[in-house]
């Protein structure tokens, strides 16, 4: 019985995942235009590093499962970032982070207590680093770089000081609350990237700052959002900070309608990964079985 509930579950996600990405594209069918507009060697660039993206939150996710002293396996971790990747764009209220925090609690007896307060210490580090790419406009890129690292150490030394959040931070294993700064710097540097492209590829005339200040102020729509993808409230956050990056609303619409369409390809073939990973990992085991019996 229980194992039956499990299949019809699973069948209920994959038709509702399915289901998503129809409904996504039915109702923005402008994207496709957007990214008809755009060079082929252009797309598949932003593709090769929307992948590299993912692979950074995987990253994230292993430092972070390591702050909680479990050790998880490699294609567990790329498994895991492939479904929460997928559940966070389209779930409500974007309910990755607890798909994760669920699982990682039955799967590896993870604390949910511990993940919880080393999940709040990347975002920590996400807001200092997206915080310093809002005010990068106002000084040099070396002055940036210095600041990204002073602010990432000053982070840690706050979190890790007498206060009673921090005393549990502070309990936190230091060598991976390192690696999880990193990972997350190399998430975010790969952001501007590609938002750097997207914009570059509407509006050539957009430069470097521009677009690092531009991905400083959507990367906080992420603390708010409650629609997938962050539909509505990143385009409200770019809008309102133009007098910051001083990019067009029209450019703004017009780059995110392109991020939104290459983001939900992307999702698109993560499924398809997983789910045959799935069924190769089923195969594996009935074989298995069959070969024991």
């Amino acid at each position: 019985m229980k194992q039956h509930l499990k299949q019809t579950l699973a069948l209920l996600i994959i038709a509702a995942t399915v289901g998503a990405f129809i409904y996504y594209f039915k109702q923005h069918p402008e994207a496709w235009r957007q990214l008809g507009n755009i060079p082929p060697l252009t797309l598949v660039i932003l593709f090769l590093l929307y992948i590299c993206f993912t692979g950074s939150i995987a990253l994230i996710l292993l430092a972070t499962v390591a702050l909680c002293n479990i050790r998880l396996p490699a294609r567990d971790g790329v498994l895991l970032t492939m479904w929460s990747s997928i559940i966070n764009f389209f779930g409500p209220l974007q309910s990755g982070p607890a798909f994760r925090a669920v699982y990682l609690k039955k799967a590896h007896n993870v604390s949910l207590k511990t993940y919880g307060v080393a999940t709040l210490l990347y975002y920590g580090f996400y807001a200092v680093i997206s915080g310093l790419f809002l005010i990068s406009g106002l000084v040099a890129w070396y002055v940036l770089v210095g600041l990204i690292v002073a602010g990432i150490v000053a982070a840690i030394a706050l979190l890790r000081s007498r206060l009673s959040l921090a005393r549990k931070i502070r309990a936190l294993p230091l060598q991976h609350t390192y690696k999880l700064a990193l990972a997350t710097f190399l998430q975010l540097a790969l952001v501007a990237v590609i938002y750097t492209i997207e914009l570059k590829s509407v509006n050539p005339g957009v430069s470097i700052h521009q677009a690092i200040v531009y991905t400083g102020a959507a990367n906080f729509a992420l603390f708010v959002s409650i629609t997938p993808g962050a539909i509505g409230f990143r385009e409200a956050f770019l809008v309102f900070s133009e007098k910051l990056h001083h990019i067009s609303p029209t450019t703004i619409f017009a780059a995110n309608l392109i991020d939104r369409a290459l983001y939900v390809s992307l999702l698109g073939g993560l499924f398809l990964v997983a789910i045959s990973i799935h069924a190769q990992a089923r195969l594996t085991r009935e074989t298995t079985d069959s070969s024991v019996s």
